[in-house]
């Protein structure tokens, strides 16, 4: 069983094709696929089922993935501690992040992690949450910065920071004056949301439900820019994390005052999985940042936790 045979066995599974999987890899098509029929003769049964174009796994092919990702992933650690041992830091680490705070977070983080880190290729993928942790337990991902709490024992945690939950309504609404509001104010209004799938959707449903309101969802979408400009069209009014609160003419954000109205933002990773040293910088980077600006260029002291490494049980 060689190396390039796992590579190009997890290429053809991820793009479902040995064409693309031999593109990707930079290398012919035939060679590809008779790589893949070594291998397929050295474990003795199918990995794919060949359907024309196409490719699937077979439910062998399906058990065989994931250690498959974890061999390549530890060959590549090993070879990051063999070159990294003077202290230059090189290679990949790929991260996941919900699309409710990936554009919002994450291009402050990287902008510091690539002066720090110019050696290190941050790969980023952007999904929900159920799909992130799905990948990431299957090792496509190293890190995944999510909403907090995930399940999962085998799942490890950091948070990074706490953000209030902001109403955002169309600039003539009753309440646009007011400095705050509790959700048990909204009983009559129109709510647009993000779809299910989308873990703020569950967050902004669990702080209205602590209010004992139901909210009336008129309208879902999968992005934020599509429910802000509806609301300014004074369709409804929604909620946002901090994090999005941006001027935009027609809305206007107040504070939710209600107790329950915040969102935990965190690191994720895999327990017992060891760290590449890429990841383990880009970990290092992130919780040695400054606290990260949130509502109008303000930040609230106490907000951002600054503690990791603390034991076997966080993140690294």
């Amino acid at each position: 069983m060689e190396l390039h045979q796992l590579r190009y066995f997890c290429a053809a599974a991820e793009t479902s094709s040995f064409t693309r999987a031999a593109q990707r890899e930079h290398v012919s098509q035939p060679s590809l696929s008779q790589q893949i029929i070594k291998l397929e003769d050295e474990l003795n049964t199918p990995l794919f089922d060949r359907l024309g174009r196409k490719v699937r796994l077979t439910a062998a092919g399906e058990r065989f993935l994931s250690h498959a990702r974890s061999i390549l992933r530890e060959v590549t650690a090993a070879r990051s501690d063999v070159q990294d041992s003077d202290g230059v830091v090189s290679g990949k680490v790929t991260v996941g992040v919900i699309p409710t705070i990936g554009p919002y977070l994450l291009p402050r983080y990287l902008t510091a992690f690539a002066a720090r880190w110019p050696q290190v290729h941050v790969a980023v993928v952007e999904d929900t949450t159920p799909v992130l942790l799905q990948k990431l337990r299957s090792a496509e991902l190293d890190l995944a910065l999510l909403a907090l709490p995930v399940t999962g024992r085998d799942l490890a945690t950091i948070e990074l920071l706490t953000e209030r939950l902001f109403l955002v309504v169309p600039s003539r609404h009753p309440l646009a004056r007011e400095g705050a509001v509790s959700l048990k104010m909204l009983r009559a209004d129109h709510f647009l949301l993000l779809k299910e799938g989308h873990c703020f959707r569950d967050t902004a449903i669990a702080a209205c439900k602590a209010a004992r309101l139901t909210p009336n969802v008129v309208f879902e979408s999968g992005h934020f820019e599509s429910i802000v400009s509806l609301v300014a069209a004074g369709l409804g009014i929604s909620m946002v994390p901090e994090m999005a609160v941006e001027p935009r003419r027609g809305c206007k954000y107040i504070p939710v005052r209600d107790a329950a109205a915040f969102r935990r933002v965190g690191l994720v990773s895999m327990k017992r999985r060891r760290p590449s040293k890429p990841a383990l910088a880009f970990v290092r980077q992130i919780v040695s940042s400054p606290v990260v600006p949130l509502h109008r260029g303000e930040s609230r002291p106490g907000q951002q936790k600054r503690t990791i490494f603390r034991h076997s049980s966080e993140l690294y």
